[in-house]
């Protein structure tokens, strides 16, 4: 097994309350950003685009704004009763944008300040959007292959039966952005590793329902082949949904959803599955944990990765979350790395063997530039 240094923050450290606050204002600063963004770009597209008419300005200044707001209308408007080819083509649209005025907002920053010691270089915009382009290629390209990491944990609890090998995804966020192609390649390769068992650490549905009425999802999801069953808690994106929905729509698959509940697999593995944070009532883990048989191994399943000082202090063997993406692209991931305690990959704490996925698939803009998508072989031994 790969040995990598513990690492422990405790909770009540100034550290937590810092990431606690930086997360906080982020969601609060990223509406304004993007609005200024938009602004910065659109204005400096207006002094390239110079030579056009007025009425060619006003058609651009039309086109420019109904991409930038095009993804918050597919969400508002997810459930009415409006055509799919229409708020797919929303989603799309205005998903790709996003990351397209992140780096053409950075490029163009970066031009401009090249200009200066090269006042003979064209309009800055020119040479801004091509190197975005190609970047949303590579991040398009990286994002559809997603990395299989394998992970090996033993634990001194006791089991039966030969080590039991767990495939591990979280946020595959099947609707608009994830369809029944790429859910259909994502079930490929689950099954190509062979699974004892798959856990699903949440956010498997989007932002609706919806999208997936009338779709073969279910049938695709129903060839996942694992003989010790599939196993789900809910993400926020469930509550989104609307859990009651999702519970609905799960009776149509092979999944099992877990909302602050055990079950214990043939080896004797407890798995420990709690509902997702956005339902505030959720138990307590060291409530859940007291009806556990503590001389067996436990598995905790949590989609959003908070508090893992505490579940390793609660000695728990296994913990799966996902939730961050990790930021799915550059610098936002710098940011997520140091708003949770632990924003992705594997790490062997004091007590606890805890992984963190980026998400086997994404939400929004399809692009991984800095970070990956990735799924995970766990395999588990007792004693």
């Amino acid at each position: 097994m790969k040995k990598v240094r513990p690492f422990f923050i405790p909770m009540k450290c100034p550290l937590f309350l810092e990431r606690k606050y930086t997360m906080k204002t982020l969601f609060l600063l990223l509406p304004i950003v993007y609005l200024l963004g938009n602004g910065y770009l659109f204005l400096r597209s207006l002094q390239a685009l110079s030579f056009l008419p007025l009425w060619g300005k006003v058609v651009f200044g039309l086109l420019f704004w109904i991409i930038a707001f095009s993804l918050f209308a597919a969400i508002g408007l997810r459930e009415f009763a409006l055509p799919d080819w229409l708020l797919r083509t929303l989603h799309t649209a205005g998903s790709v944008w996003m990351v397209f005025l992140l780096y053409a907002v950075l490029l163009l920053i970066v031009a401009d300040v090249v200009k200066r010691f090269v006042p003979t270089m064209g309009h800055s915009l020119w040479y801004a959007l091509p190197v975005a382009c190609l970047i949303l290629v590579y991040g398009y390209i990286n994002y559809k292959h997603p990395r299989v990491e394998e992970i090996k944990v033993t634990t001194t609890r006791k089991t039966e039966g030969q080590p039991l090998r767990i495939v591990a995804v979280s946020d595959v966020h099947l609707g608009y952005g994830t369809g029944v192609s790429a859910l259909q390649k994502y079930v490929d390769l689950i099954n190509a590793q062979q699974p004892d068992v798959v856990l699903i650490a949440g956010d498997l549905i989007d932002n609706s329902i919806q999208p997936l009425i009338g779709k073969p999802f279910d049938k695709v999801l129903a060839q996942i082949h694992a003989p010790q069953g599939i196993y789900m808690v809910p993400g926020n994106h469930e509550y989104i949904c609307g859990v009651n929905n999702v519970k609905q729509y799960l009776k149509q698959t092979p999944i099992t959803l877990l909302q602050d509940s055990i079950v214990t697999l043939p080896g004797g593995i407890q798995l420990l599955g709690r509902d997702d944070r956005s339902n505030k009532h959720r138990q307590p883990l060291s409530w859940l944990l007291e009806r556990t048989d503590r001389s067996r191994p436990v598995i905790v399943l949590d989609h959003q990765p908070y508090h893992l000082a505490q579940a390793d202090s609660l000695q728990v063997d296994l913990m799966i979350c996902g939730h961050t993406h990790r930021g799915q692209v550059f610098p936002l991931n710098l940011m997520v790395d140091r708003m949770y305690e632990q924003s992705h990959g594997y790490r062997q704490w004091p007590h606890a063997h805890i992984w963190v996925s980026s998400g086997l698939s994404l939400w929004g803009p399809p692009f991984r530039i800095g970070t990956h998508s990735d799924l995970a072989v766990i395999e588990i031994t007792g004693a």
